[in-house]
């Protein structure tokens, strides 16, 4: 497998397995972003009163072409549960309405909801998934069984993040268009990892992070409303947004809210820029062999039978696997980092724990290996 490793500036000796948690940024990504930050310093009433604008539009336009998406519907945000909060905190939810969700979602994002249900008076409906899922089909069909007449918002993740998969994005957007229910999407772990275009995808409102798969630094992901649906968009922040102007609203009112470090989403370009110059569609499918090979064998090691099918319809560069009933999972964590220098996280999900691996350009069969050796021995020892 081509290694990209002294492209990073990870520390030697770790063997990281954890870039779906905070992906590690270029160097070359780095530079472009201290680059940015000292032009801030060096001016800052020139960069943030007379460049601001411009320099924002630039970022956002070299984005919504990555993502085939209009310049006037991506707003930079800090990370996409910020993009996320933007819009439940917009949505007109009343007394009875429903959000209709599953139980494999990001743990931050059920409560994002179930407080906004909370003051609404509206109901956050965790509906399950039986694990393993076997096809798309039935994965819609389940979540589509928990659909009412007082559905107002289907909310899900394009990629869990404890589990793994891909969701059925493009079956749901049409059941949820049909029944004009408005579909959020969780996209913290797609871009980068996946191809996305958002334009045909159909959705609603979608948040996604370029702090992870696409290497940006950290503290960037971008919210994106469909035109449509942008009026609904309040900001969390009051400050000088004018409607007055050529923008749009949506940017307007949530792209300038008092002053902030913008280096990191100008960086955006830079990101885009590594990812193309280094063949990425071979670092994915790359990527993609070793995390199969590694689901193979801890399956093995386990006796437990993997989560999903293997196809790139599924998964990608991430995969996580069941860990057998009665095993510490966060001490297993802990004994992983401290005695092989393992960065790997472990999750509990639903009653269940997960160990989930990521691997990216910088990883290559080594690294793998020595996780599944040191995995192996330490479920000798711990079960």
């Amino acid at each position: 497998m081509k290694n990209l490793s002294d492209l990073f500036m990870l520390r030697p000796g770790i063997t990281y397995l954890n870039h779906g948690s905070f992906g590690a940024c270029p160097k070359p990504v780095f530079e472009v972003y201290q680059k940015w930050q000292r032009e801030l310093e060096e001016e800052p009433v020139e960069f943030l009163g007379r460049r601001f604008a411009d320099l924002m539009y630039n970022a956002r336009q070299s984005l919504g072409q990555f993502l085939n998406a209009g310049v006037e519907d991506l707003l930079f945000v800090a990370n996409a549960t910020t993009g996320l909060n933007i819009v439940a905190h917009s949505l007109p939810l009343k007394p009875g309405d429903e959000v209709l969700s599953t139980n494999q979602e990001y743990g931050a994002m059920d409560r994002m909801w179930e407080h906004i249900c909370k003051k609404s008076g509206a109901r956050y409906i965790r509906h399950p998934i039986p694990l393993p899922v076997t096809s798309k089909e039935d994965v819609t069909e389940k979540i589509w069984s928990g659909a009412t007449r007082r559905t107002k918002v289907l909310f899900f993740s394009h990629i869990t993040s404890v589990t793994a998969f891909m969701m059925p994005i493009r079956e749901l957007v049409t059941r949820a268009r049909d029944s004009e229910i408005l579909v959020v999407v969780d996209g913290a772990h797609a871009p980068g990892q996946i191809d996305l275009d958002l334009e045909s995808l159909g959705v609603d409102f979608y948040a996604g992070n370029c702090h992870k798969w696409m290497m940006a630094p950290k503290g960037v992901g971008f919210l994106y409303a469909r035109p449509e649906k942008q009026h609904l968009i309040d900001p969390l922040i009051v400050s000088w947004g004018d409607q007055s102007k050529g923008d749009s609203r949506f940017i307007q009112e949530n792209e300038f809210q008092g002053t902030k470090d913008i280096a990191a989403y100008l960086s955006v370009t830079a990101a885009i820029d590594f990812i193309e110059k280094h063949h990425w569609p071979e670092v994915r499918e790359q990527s993609h062999a070793l995390v199969l090979e590694a689901r193979k064998q801890m399956a093995e090691k386990t006796g437990i039978a993997p989560l999903c099918p293997g196809n790139k319809s599924w998964l990608r560069q991430m995969v996580a696997e069941p860990l057998p009933t009665g095993l510490d999972g966060m001490l297993l964590k802990k004994r992983l980092f401290d005695e092989y220098s393992v960065e790997i996280p472990v999750n509990e999900m639903n009653g269940e724990q997960y160990i989930r691996i990521s691997v990216q350009g910088y990883n290559n069969e080594s690294d793998v290996e020595l996780f599944l050796d040191a995995f192996e021995k330490l479920l000798s020892k711990m079960i």
